[in-house]
């Protein structure tokens, strides 16, 4: 297995669910890039980095592909957003 490097990214917003929001935008514009890996992105507070919050649900599915809704949704897992 090839070594795996993780790009940091600051933004700034005004509490943890807008954080959430906006990182789970970015990731699904993001999927389209083959080096993304969506489902693993977390938050965190710029004064505690070491306490990250998971953005996706990330389950496996099948054929391989993750879900992309929000972690802890109700329902079941999709790879479709919910409207």
């Amino acid at each position: 297995m090839s070594q795996r490097y993780v790009i940091h990214l600051p933004v700034v917003t005004t509490d943890l669910p807008a954080a959430q929001r906006l990182a789970r935008v970015i990731g699904r514009w993001l999927v389209v890039l083959p080096q993304t890996d969506p489902g693993e992105t977390t938050v965190s507070a710029e004064d505690q980095q070491n306490v990250r919050h998971r953005v996706f649900c990330d389950l496996l599915m099948p054929g391989g592909r993750r879900c992309l809704l929000r972690a802890d949704h109700d329902g079941a897992c999709s790879r479709r957003l919910r409207r």
